[in-house]
């Protein structure tokens, strides 16, 4: 079925995107986008293969048959699962009537292309915020203190959350930090920063532009927020024998309260992600434990916090994707696709037909999924 195209209102919508309020969205332009995973049913898995480690390594003997050893020669490749999980639509209407009665003053097209330029911006935050919920319940470990203010004073917690990703193994390019609007104003008070003698550079202290730190990309978002704990207390390591580094599963003895995903938890010297957990059995995100654990050893759970990511590229990944049609068509009789000019994701404005009245949606589908925790750290604040 042909469709109208909408292509008049393009332009001057592109226009209103520059005039109307935006947010901050470090998150959108940091994580991967995956052209396989955005062409995916809602509700359809698609999954990424995931390397095991390599534990095989050996010394070479010469010799006329090659060398192997199982099992590790003969690796089981991971995979983690990419889903669209959400098709989301923000709407506006129109009468004859009222089209007529706004013509007479601020004019109808130039409203209409400002609720283009709004409902884009709702579906943009709502991507950025699915970005943070998903990934901030999904970090291998963190650094610093619940209810603090990391950069009352310097930039060392930086440098801790690189050593997390340093030690976990994550690329060292294409790394980003994401802060909420409030520590990025702390950073912007450090000396550290706007002193060109020290900085190397003015951007921060003539712009506010935040320089890059220990290799992390400085950005910001608007829907950094702060994740609940689940309020338990007495739990402890129950294995006679302990825990070495490495270990993932850990039987505990059951507090208060049963631990959840997504949970924060300190044990020995520590703070580690939590992938699952039972009232009999914890399961830390990899790369694991950092140390040896003994019985009986304390496990904490962190208070509520703000969570602030660092992460490499490959770490998160955002499937984003058009709604589809039906094949032979639907009542819709326009559709355009428009591109967010500030995260670069697309999205379809449909303009649906009715009895004296016209209703426009814009459109888009988008999943988001953690393909690698070791390779997501976290400041806490």
């Amino acid at each position: 079925m042909a469709f109208n195209t909408l292509t008049n209102l393009i332009p001057d919508a592109y226009v209103a995107l520059d005039v109307v309020s935006r947010e901050l969205t470090g998150f959108l332009s940091s994580v991967t986008r995956d052209a396989t995973a955005d062409r995916v049913a809602e509700g359809q898995t698609v999954r990424s293969f995931i390397a095991p480690g390599n534990t095989a390594a050996g010394d070479i003997t010469p010799s006329m048959v090659a060398a192997t050893s199982a099992p590790q020669a003969n690796q089981d490749i991971g995979n983690s699962a990419i889903t669209i999980q959400k098709q989301r639509f923000a709407p506006f209407s129109w009468s004859g009537e009222q089209e007529y009665g706004v013509d007479q003053g601020p004019g109808f097209l130039n409203i209409r292309q400002a609720q283009i330029a709004q409902a884009i911006r709702t579906l943009v935050n709502e991507m950025e915020a699915q970005v943070y919920d998903v990934a901030a319940l999904e970090i291998s470990r963190s650094t610093g203190t619940a209810a603090s203010t990391p950069f009352s004073s310097d930039i060392k917690p930086v440098a801790n959350l690189k050593k997390i990703l340093d030690d976990n193994g994550a690329p060292l390019t294409n790394r980003s930090l994401i802060l909420d609007t409030f520590e990025g104003a702390e950073l912007r008070k450090l000396t550290t920063l706007t002193n060109v003698n020290e900085a190397g550079d003015s951007a921060t202290l003539r712009d506010g532009e935040l320089l890059n730190l220990f290799g992390f990309s400085v950005k910001e978002s608007a829907q950094v927020s702060s994740i609940a704990d689940s309020a338990v207390t007495g739990t402890k390591i129950n294995n006679g024998a302990g825990y070495v580094a490495g270990d993932t599963a850990l039987a505990i003895d059951s507090g208060s309260g049963t631990i959840s995903a997504g949970d924060i938890v300190t044990i020995g010297s520590h703070d580690y992600g939590v992938a699952t957990a039972t009232a009999a059995l914890l399961t830390l995100n990899a790369p694991g434990l950092q140390e040896t654990v003994a019985d009986n050893d304390t496990v904490t759970v962190i208070a509520d916090t703000v969570r602030l990511l660092g992460f490499s590229q490959d770490a998160i990944c955002l499937a984003t994707r058009l709604p589809m049609s039906p094949l032979d068509g639907d009542l819709a009789v326009g559709r355009e696709v428009v591109t967010d000019p500030r995260t670069g994701i697309s999205l379809e404005l449909v303009k649906w037909p009715g009895y004296d009245l016209n209703t426009y949606h814009v459109r888009v589908s988008y999943g988001v999924s953690v393909i690698s925790p070791e390779h997501v750290g976290a400041i806490l604040s």
